[in-house]
Parts: C-alpha cells; sequence; structure tokens
C-alpha cells in the first residue's frame, strides 16, 4: 500500500488506491509529531549555533594572520590595527592585491561571495526556498578575511553573518527538511553569527525577524533563539565577557536633552538616506566601467589603499574606532575625519563589489555623526546637559535604523553591546526619527536595494498566511454520493441526479458493499460526447489525492500543485475517516481574493474625502496609484 504524503508530513493524504474493502482510508501510513519535529529543528539550531561561534572565531584569528603578514610582515594570529603600521606607499597595493585575490575567487569560485551578504540570504529566503550554494559556505569567510586582513574598511560581521546562513542552509539540504524549516536554519546561522561576534543574542533574534524570516511565530522563532542563545554562549567563553563596546555609564537624561537627542535621530536619518544612495550610486558607477566586474574590486581597493594612506585609521575592522567614539573624548576634528574618510572609504569599496560587511562602518559612520551633533547642539544650547557619548551612541543606533529600517535590531544591539539601559528612551526617539524620515525618502534600504533592482520585492507587514488560518473543511463542497452505482451506467446516473433535485459540482460513487469507486464532477455525466449506455466504472476518475478536513487551506494549495487531478477529496479525522467533501483550487482562491478585497475596502477607506467619492462615482476598485 502507498500513501501520497505532503512534503513536510504534516497530514497523511493517501490516494482512493489506499481505500480498503468498507471502503474507509485505512491511515496506518505513519503519524507525525510536529512538537518532536519541532525539538529536532532546534537541535539542529543548537549545533549550529555552536559550529558558526568556532566558525566566528576561526574567521577573526584568520583576519588577523592575513592583517599581520599584510601590514607588518608577522605571522601571527594575535590582533594587530593596521592603522599602526609602518608600509609606508605600499598602503596604496595592498588593499588593491587583496581586492584582487577577491575579485578570482568570485570569478573562480562562485559571484555569491560579493557584496555584504545580508541581502544575498534574504534573495535566497525569498525566491530559492532558502537554498545557498554549500561552496559559499567556505569561501564567504576566506574572501571576507583577505578582503578585511588586507585593509578593507569592513567588520567581520556582515561575512560571518552570511557565512553562518550558507552553512545553516547547506545543512537543510542534506537534511530531510521543508523549505520553511530550511529558513528557519538559515536564519539561526546567521544570527548566531553576529551574536558570536557581539554577544547579543536578543538583537539577533530581532534580526532574523525584521530582515530574513519575515514573519513572527514559534516554530521559526524558537529555533532561532536558541541558536542565537548558543552564539552568546560561544563570545563568551571564545572571546570576552561583558559588553563588546564599553562606554562610561549613562545617566537618565533630561527632557530638554532627549529633544536634542531626538533631532540628532532625525538628521542621522537624512545622512543614513544619503549614504545608502551613495553606496549604490558608485555601484552604478563600477558597472559603467569598461572592465570586467572581476577588477572592479581591486580598483576599489586602490581607493582604500590611497584613503588609508592618510588616514591610517580607516583601514580594517575598526571596532576601536567605535569604542573611541562611544568614550566621548574624541576631537571634533577627528570625528569630522573619521566621519568622512571611513564613509569614503567603506563607500567605495562596497560598491566596487568586494566581499565585505556594513553593520561596523555604519555603527562608526553613525556614532561619529552622533558625536557631532552633540557638539553642534552643546555649543548652540551650552545650558542643556548634552553627553556627547550618548550622542554617538544613539547616532550609531539611528545610523543602522535608518539604513536598514531594521528598527527594533537597532534599539535592542545598541542596548546590548554597551549595556546602557538609561540609553533606552533616547534609542527609542532618535531611531524612530530616523526609520521616519528613511521611509519618507527612500523606498528601498541598503539591505534591499540590490535585490529590489532584480525584482525581488521584500514582505512590508508580517502577516499571518491566510491560507493556514482556514481548515478546509470551512470551505470544502459537499459531495452527492450515489449509492450502488456498480451496474449503473451515465444515463442511469443522469436521471438519478434530475431526481435527486440538488446542486452539486461533483458525484461519488459507491457500490452495494459501499466500496468507493469512483468520482466525476457534473459537467461530465452531462457530456453529449459521452454514450449514455457506458457504465459509471469506466469513466469514473480513481487514484484521487486527499487531505484531512482539519487541515488548512495552505496544505491543500500545496498538495493540489503535486495532484494530477484539479480537486482533492476531503476526509474525516477519524483514524478511519470517510470521504465528505471535495475541495478545488476555487475555493482556495475565493478565500485569499475575498481577504484582498477586504483590504482593498480599508485602504480606500482611508483615502482623502474627494478622491473617495471620484471612486465611488467611477464604480470602479482603486488602483495601486489611488493609494
Amino acid at each position: 500500500m502507498k500513501g501520497r504524503h505532503l512534503k513536510n508530513s504534516i497530514p497523511i493524504s493517501p490516494t482512493l488506491d489506499d481505500f480498503n474493502a468498507s471502503g474507509k482510508v485505512n491511515r496506518k501510513i505513519g503519524f507525525s509529531f510536529p512538537a518532536a519535529r519541532l525539538v529536532w529543528i532546534c537541535l539542529l539550531a543548537v549545533g549550529i549555533g555552536a559550529t558558526v561561534s568556532l566558525i566566528a572565531r576561526i574567521l577573526l584569528l584568520f583576519i588577523n594572520l592575513v592583517t599581520n603578514l599584510s601590514f607588518f610582515g608577522d605571522f601571527s594570529l594575535t590582533f594587530q590595527d593596521p592603522a599602526y603600521n609602518h608600509r609606508g606607499l605600499w598602503v596604496l597595493i595592498i588593499p588593491a592585491l587583496g581586492g584582487l585575490a577577491v575579485g578570482l575567487m568570485a570569478l573562480y569560485g562562485s559571484k555569491a561571495i560579493r557584496g555584504h551578504g545580508i541581502p544575498e540570504a534574504m534573495e535566497q529566503i525569498l525566491v530559492n526556498q532558502s537554498r545557498i550554494r554549500p561552496k559559499t559556505t567556505l569561501l564567504k569567510p576566506i574572501s571576507s578575511a583577505i578582503a578585511i586582513g588586507t585593509g578593507g574598511p569592513f567588520g567581520a560581521e556582515g561575512p560571518i553573518i552570511a557565512t553562518g546562513g550558507a552553512f545553516g542552509s547547506t545543512l537543510g539540504q542534506f537534511l530531510r527538511v521543508t523549505p520553511r524549516e530550511r529558513k528557519a536554519l538559515l536564519a539561526a546561522g546567521a544570527t548566531a553569527g553576529m551574536s558570536a561576534i557581539f554577544g547579543t543574542p536578543v538583537a539577533a533574534i530581532f534580526l532574523a525577524v525584521e530582515l530574513l524570516l519575515f514573519e513572527f511565530s514559534a516554530r521559526t522563532i524558537l529555533p532561532v533563539a536558541l541558536a542565537c542563545i548558543t552564539g552568546a554562549a560561544g563570545h563568551y567563553f571564545l572571546f570576552e565577557a561583558g559588553p563588546v563596546f564599553p562606554m562610561p555609564f549613562l545617566s537618565i537624561p533630561s527632557n530638554s536633552a532627549l529633544l536634542i537627542y531626538s533631532l540628532i535621530g532625525v538628521l542621522i536619518g537624512v545622512i543614513s538616506v544619503a549614504l545608502t544612495k551613495a553606496v549604490y550610486y558608485v555601484e552604478d558607477l563600477f558597472e559603467k566601467l569598461p572592465v570586467h566586474w572581476m577588477w572592479w574590486p581591486a580598483l576599489g581597493g586602490l581607493a582604500v589603499g590611497l584613503i588609508g594612506y592618510f588616514a591610517p585609521y580607516t583601514l580594517g575592522v575598526g571596532y576601536q574606532n567605535i569604542t573611541n567614539v562611544l568614550a566621548g573624548s574624541t576631537p571634533l576634528a577627528l570625528l569630522l575625519s573619521l566621519a568622512l574618510l571611513k564613509f569614503a572609504s567603506w563607500c567605495i569599496a562596497l560598491g566596487s563589489g568586494t566581499s565585505g560587511g556594513t553593520l561596523a562602518p555604519l555603527l562608526t559612520i553613525g556614532g561619529a555623526c552622533g558625536a557631532i551633533g552633540g557638539f553642534a547642539f552643546s555649543s548652540v544650547f551650552p545650558n542643556i546637559n548634552i553627553s556627547l557619548s550618548m550622542a554617538a551612541l544613539i547616532g550609531m543606533a539611528a545610523m543602522f535604523a535608518g539604513a536598514s529600517r531594521a528598527y527594533l535590531t537597532s534599539i535592542l544591539f545598541a542596548l546590548e553591546a554597551t549595556s546602557q539601559s538609561n540609553a533606552l528612551v533616547p534609542l527609542l526617539a532618535a531611531c524612530t526619527g530616523s526609520y521616519l524620515v528613511s521611509m519618507f525618502f527612500m523606498k528601498n534600504t541598503i539591505m534591499t536595494e540590490k535585490i529590489a533592482r532584480r525584482g525581488v520585492s521584500t514582505p512590508e507587514v508580517y502577516e499571518p498566511d491566510l491560507l493556514r488560518q482556514i481548515a478546509v473543511q470551512r470551505v470544502m463542497k459537499h459531495l452527492l454520493i450515489v449509492p450502488d452505482a456498480a451496474q449503473k451506467t451515465i444515463g442511469a446516473i443522469r436521471e438519478f441526479y434530475r431526481n435527486s433535485r440538488a446542486e452539486h459540482d461533483f458525484l461519488a460513487f459507491v457500490d452495494q458493499d459501499g466500496e468507493f469507486m469512483g468520482i466525476l464532477p457534473t459537467p461530465e455525466i452531462f457530456n453529449v460526447d459521452i454514450n449514455p449506455e457506458v457504465s459509471v466504472a469506466s469513466v469514473a476518475k480513481r487514484g484521487i489525492y486527499t487531505i484531512p478536513a482539519s487541515s488548512h487551506l495552505g496544505e491543500a494549495a500545496e498538495l493540489l500543485a503535486k495532484s494530477p487531478s484539479p480537486f482533492l477529496l476531503v476526509t474525516s479525522d477519524a483514524p478511519r475517516g470517510k470521504i465528505t467533501g471535495i475541495i478545488t483550487y476555487k475555493e482556495i482562491l475565493g478565500c485569499y481574493l475575498r481577504h484582498t478585497r477586504d483590504n482593498r475596502e480599508r485602504k480606500r477607506s482611508l483615502l482623502p474625502g474627494r478622491q473617495r467619492i471620484r471612486i465611488l462615482v467611477k464604480g470602479r476598485l482603486p488602483r495601486t496609484s489611488d493609494y
């Protein structure tokens, strides 16, 4: 006996061949245990978190090795800041050589290593069922270590997020998991990497929700949360305890200071829009170059080397720059130089398509701009106690919130990375202002613009899946059962239907023993091309997929896509359930269309009065342009 199962094995869906002599479904095919399945995915996520933590440690050591070989000539794994190198004019060439190596790896290895990783992971989640090529797991950290170790102005968090996501996706491809479970494993690997680098598990969870999962459900968040907790444990074990960006204690600000911090957040929002547009403008300029894209990272590396020669503090990861800015003691001239030159170096390098991240540069530039804003407002309002450390912190978070629109992630990351709970209200105010400015002036973000250009749109609202909220039994159609149909002809069935005075789209046939014989749509029974003398048994359709009545419409749609017939038989949920109805695409699409129509009516009610009256008079539904 062979059963037909959905891919995720949640409902059991046998064909009619699985009916036994009594006409009831034999359900001894197998059962699923959703809770046990979730536990299994969570255990995989914990393993992914532990593995990615180790990969994060290896990646940082590899970056240290490449940095020491490139700028100091030492074969050492100890961290040394490339800002204190003594290479002289060689600094102009070293980042270009690193960019050339990345270009060659992208050309002969995988183009997926280009960029900062998160947009690429988003694209695979949205259009490719969370499948990332396994070679990315190896090539991404190596290429990023070379790019950063030779002076690239990126943080290590972007590559490890991309690597962790690729590792989770690869594991999901080797194991028998559903696309949704594979998405959870991808997000678990990516956010475990962020948690391992920064020790910020809560922010990493919300990063998954806002930028990767595009949903808020326990089935996906629980594995991600366990992976992030494991990553945080790996951070404390493999790196260090305490906040990753220590800073002076911040007191609760006054109302006047809170207003200033809010204004700084709005200004940072404007800067984040300009920064995002500048990155993609530079990328467009590289697209117009009459040279192969393999050479672009090397050309970007030349710009990095030139800026690094005059401003060595722009080279490399630069986490120390963030700590110095948050200390509140950095001179104004250095803040201006750091904001402008770090931005120029990072913008050109990222636009060239090399391998690197965005988070650390955004934090550095945002922190410097926030501190500059603190200097400016302090000089205008000397009587208001404005903390330069607080201004730098909210600038750091507001820049990330405006550029990526990861609103909650930005706030929670700033709190976890610094352990400054008194900064919560200023962070909320500043990030809200930055987010609103970004939404007003920019359609896409630094994370979504690249994939939007490829025709991939990202969800704006995390609504529950409508089809998973409605049970099949609520929309199924009932069947007209024709008893004792074994010897009946089509002509007899036509007469039976007329006498029944019933309106049914399908008729099901059983013999005198109650054994199921098959099914036919009503229009086929009255088809003039069918000889009335033909027996029902010779034309009735068998081998039709079935689905339990308690299953949701999402499962029905998935099974219909695999079914050779345009309909499914609905069975009762009893262990030996009987057929109770039938469901087609029409019922599923009808539910969806009613939902979208209700949303259109709600949107139309929010239109200005004059425009709403014009639409009602014309008697048409509003177009997208009406909104």
